[in-house]
Order: C-alpha cells, then sequence, then structure tokens
C-alpha cells in the first residue's frame, strides 16, 4: 500500500486531501501542530473505513520535529509515496504595517515549512526511485495580491522551489508539482463578509468560490500515475482568476 503524508491535514484543503487520498487506497500520515481534536477525530473516521492512519503532531518549522514525523512514518508503514505540503499561515497587511515577527512568522512557516518536510523525505524518495510532492501555494504567489505582499512572497518562494526542486529530482524519478488555489471557502475565508465573498465570485471568470473539494481533487491527480509525465507545473485551482 502506498502511504502519503499531508501537513496541516486536520482541517480546510489538507483536510479534503487527506480523505481524498484516503479514498483512493493511501496509507495516511496525518500531519497537525495545534488542532489535535479534529486530527484524533479525523483519525478515527478514517480508521473506521479501514485507512491505516497515523496522526503525528509536529511543527514543520523545525526541522528535526519534521525529520522524526518521517522516520516515524517509516518505521510504520515502510515507505512514503506522497507528501502534500499543505500547512500554512496567511497575512493581509499593507507592508508599512507588517512586523518582523509577523514577516517571519509567515517565511518560516510558508517556506521554512516546505523546505524542511521536503528535505527529511527526499532521501528515502531517492532511494526508492519514485515519489510525488505537491506543495501548496496560492495565487498571489503567481500574481502578488495587494496588502499581502509578504503572504505572497512567500508564497511565489514556493514556486520557485518547486520548479527548481523539478529539475533536481527528476532523474531520481521524483516528481514535484504545484498548486495554487484561488478564493477557497475554508475557515481562513470565514473572515470575509458573503458581500466580499459575492464581490470575489463576481469577478471569477466560472461566478464561483472554490471548494476544498476543488483543489483535493487536483491533489490526488498530481500525486498519481495518472499525471506521470508532469513535473514542476503550477496548476492554478481558481475558476480563472489568473489567466
Amino acid at each position: 500500500m502506498k502511504t502519503a503524508l499531508i501537513t496541516g491535514a486536520a482541517r480546510g484543503i489538507g483536510r479534503a486531501c487527506t480523505e481524498a487520498l484516503a479514498g483512493k487506497g493511501y496509507g495516511i500520515i496525518i500531519n497537525y501542530r495545534e488542532s489535535e481534536e479534529k486530527a484524533l477525530c479525523l483519525k478515527a473516521e478514517l480508521e473506521s473505513n479501514n485507512t491505516p492512519v497515523l496522526a503525528y503532531k509536529a511543527d514543520v518549522t523545525d526541522y528535526f520535529q519534521a525529520k522524526a514525523m518521517i522516520d516515524k512514518t517509516l518505521e510504520i508503514f515502510g515507505r512514503l509515496d506522497i507528501v502534500i505540503n499543505n500547512a500554512g499561515a496567511s497575512l493581509e497587511k499593507l507592508v508599512q504595517d507588517t512586523s518582523e515577527e509577523e514577516y517571519i512568522k509567515i517565511m518560516d512557516t510558508n517556506v521554512k515549512g516546505v523546505f524542511n518536510i521536503t528535505k527529511a523525505c527526499v532521501p528515502v524518495m531517492v532511494h526508492n526511485k519514485s515519489g510525488s510532492i505537491v506543495n501548496i501555494s496560492s495565487i498571489w504567489g503567481v500574481s502578488g495580491g495587494a496588502a499581502e505582499s509578504v503572504y505572497s512572497a512567500s508564497k511565489s518562494a514556493v514556486i520557485g522551489f518547486t520548479k527548481a526542486l523539478a529539475k533536481e529530482l527528476g532523474p531520481s524519478g521524483i516528481r514535484v508539482n504545484c498548486i495554487a488555489p484561488g478564493f477557497i471557502l475554508t475557515d481562513m475565508t470565514n473572515k470575509y463578509t458573503q458581500q466580499e465573498k459575492d464581490a470575489f465570485a463576481l469577478n471569477t471568470p466560472l461566478c464561483r468560490l472554490g471548494t476544498v473539494s476543488d483543489v483535493a481533487k487536483a491533489a490526488v491527480f498530481l500525486a498519481s500515475e495518472e499525471s506521470s509525465f508532469i513535473t514542476g507545473q503550477v496548476l492554478c485551482v481558481d475558476g480563472g482568476a489568473v489567466i
């Protein structure tokens, strides 16, 4: 059985990716940092459907915690085939109002976290000459978002990392791709009023907002052998918002 590690898996896009991959028969590693109750509930839900699951608390900004989680995965499952780097943080502030502490938090979570998990999992994938890494970026990493300069910069870094890593790991049979979600209905977007959400939808060519399922389906595709000749790509799941 192939296994998939999803960071930030307890809620939102991460949870949807976890459920979708479990539905395809993968063994699952649920990574979480703070949402323990939600992570354990998800674990129980998946186990009730006979999915092998490990729920593991780790802060992806700490390399040693990331490495310990990969080691535990190999101890229990004996392999690691898919990594979805989903854990992230958002910040909506003008650059002149952004503190150094806020800058460091966003960069640590969105960039360093992806680096740490990838660095920890690559040796086993190189050894096996196979694997698929899917990084979750954002359309603001593609086009930039006003009042989200630091967040946009962090997500642009994920895209650059993805493209370079695809070239670096391609000869070892490892694919690395990126998803850039648009406005997706999650807990993180609950801060917007219904009027603001309607305005976002009207400015999207498909005239609706995205769902976590939209992103999860793209992640499953990029993780699977159905995308076996696709690497180094950025798939915008945004209803056409960035064309």
